[in-house]
């Protein structure tokens, strides 16, 4: 019996066959494991592991430690960065976490609840808000995303300016070691100075230091009213000024503050026409800013708070129109067109996709700087940029020419396009990775827009944590 053949029944032993898929049945398609959710990789396992507990969790990696086979953790597999699908070696295990979704334990007075890892994003939402509390953590992908994967790579989403990423959200975890072992921190407390911080550590670490198998998280308590909001806008300077105003104004109030640019949103009415975009053509307003705003108090407080912002904005000439959303029903319309700008650009043609940070006093100049240098650099791109304006994070995506060919602007600018703009990100003291992670599509890249000091520091602790190299290895960065 070959090594592989010895792991493959090694892992049926631990899991059950039916939870370990390989090749051999030529009518197991393992495609939804194995490519990318952008369709941009595709790779080949040796097999698809499924466990069910954390104790099988364990005993599979110590099995593929035994053997020598790299493991691959992966959640809903819906990343962006090409960080959680085997390579083309056909060695690899993937270990999918999806049938570790169980909801363990609600601690109301605690404010928090125990989680495991596969459990999909919407379905905590709706767990925290069964329960009367608030699970804030929202972003495209929460129909089929799991916790452990946005914790996996530290996601952000629409909320981060009133409550943080993912990292913010998390009190404790529980983690399989590259070793086998099972590290239990799951404690949900609030203060604990007893040494370095593991959960951090392995927050963000997009698998390549151990599985992430259990988590506690933050409940908060659900607002008395949730407004929305969406404004005209003259310029990005416009919008930044908003974004200072509505602090002032609204304080922790503000849960919200997404910017989209005119051609963004011309995407949407043009690929979903049943959609109603705002102020949408309007010549004078390039730029559009959905706000939300919540209230522990009142309906009638929100609305007379969120009024007034919009008043004192329109006086002073930094916004030219604006609509407040009447009901639950229009609210959900307006974050709608925000959340199709990706689909429709989609829809649009290949594109070269920016996950970007640059501080927010410095994004209006970045923009303008960039924008003008791609257009001189290559006559006719077009720019979608977008994204989440109150943190700081850019989704600042360049869609080929009109008249041009998407596959062949995507095969030969790329890498051009990506020089341009992190090299213009790293002038604006920036991040070419705000949200989206690292995994392979951008690993070669932070040697160029990383300190060799912090590179060296993060090639020591893989090194302590994975010495074999087996957790999820070629992601983040090369040992």
């Amino acid at each position: 019996m070959t090594m592989s053949a010895h792991l493959i029944s090694e892992l049926i032993r631990i899991v059950g066959a039916a939870h370990v898929l390989t090749h051999d049945d030529p009518a197991t398609d393992l495609s939804a494991w194995e490519q990318d959710w952008r369709r941009r990789s595709r790779g080949k396992a040796l097999a698809v592991v499924r466990p069910a507990s954390t104790a099988e969790v364990a005993a599979v990696v110590k099995a593929c430690v035994a053997a020598g086979t790299p493991v691959v953790p992966q959640g809903g597999n819906t990343g962006l960065a090409v960080g959680s699908i085997p390579d083309d070696s056909g060695r690899q295990v993937v270990l999918s976490l999806t049938r570790m979704n169980a909801v363990r334990q609600i601690d109301p007075h605690n404010l928090t609840f125990t989680v495991e890892a596969g459990c999909i994003l919407q379905n905590l939402q709706s767990a925290a808000e069964q329960a009367g509390y608030l699970f804030p953590l929202s972003l495209a992908a929460e129909g089929s995303c799991t916790i452990g994967g946005n914790l996996g790579t530290n996601a952000g989403g629409t909320q981060v300016l009133r409550y943080g990423n993912t990292r913010e959200l998390c009190l404790g975890l529980e983690v399989v070691t590259a070793q086998g072992e099972v590290w239990d921190g799951l404690s949900g407390l609030r203060k604990d100075n007893t040494g370095y911080d593991l959960r951090d550590l392995f927050i963000g670490s997009e698998g390549t230091l151990g599985v992430i198998t259990a988590a506690t998280l933050k409940l908060f308590p659900q607002p008395a009213a949730c407004l929305t909001a969406w404004a005209a806008l003259p310029s990005l300077e416009a919008a930044v000024s908003l974004l200072g105003l509505a602090h002032q104004q609204l304080g922790a109030g503000l849960t919200g503050f997404e910017v989209m640019g005119q051609f963004a949103l011309s995407l949407v009415g043009k690929h979903m026409p049943q959609l109603r975009v705002p102020f949408l053509g309007q010549d004078d307003a390039p730029w559009g800013v959905l706000l939300e705003n919540s209230d522990s108090e009142s309906e009638a407080h929100a609305r007379e708070r969120f009024e007034k912002l919009l008043e004192l904005a329109l006086e002073q000439g930094i916004v030219l129109d604006a609509v407040v959303a009447e009901n639950l029903s229009q609210a959900h319309q307006l974050w709608h067109v925000r959340e199709s700008i990706p689909l429709a650009q989609a829809e649009e043609g290949l594109n070269i996709k920016h996950d970007i940070s640059i501080p927010v006093s410095r994004i209006p100049a970045f923009c303008a700087e960039t924008d003008a240098l791609l257009q001189r650099e290559i006559p006719g791109v077009r720019l979608v940029n977008f994204g989440h304006l109150g943190d700081g994070n850019l989704h600042y995506n360049v869609q080929a020419p009109a008249d041009g060919d998407p596959k062949a602007f995507l095969r030969e600018q790329e890498e051009r396009v990506n020089t341009l703009v992190y090299d213009q990100v790293q002038h604006y003291q920036g991040s070419i990775s705000a949200e989206h992670g690292v995994g392979s599509l951008k690993r070669d890249k932070l040697p160029h827009y990383k300190s060799p000091v912090a590179l060296e520091l993060m090639r020591a602790i893989k090194r302590a944590l994975d010495p074999q190299n087996l957790m999820n290895p070629g992601r983040v960065i090369e040992v």
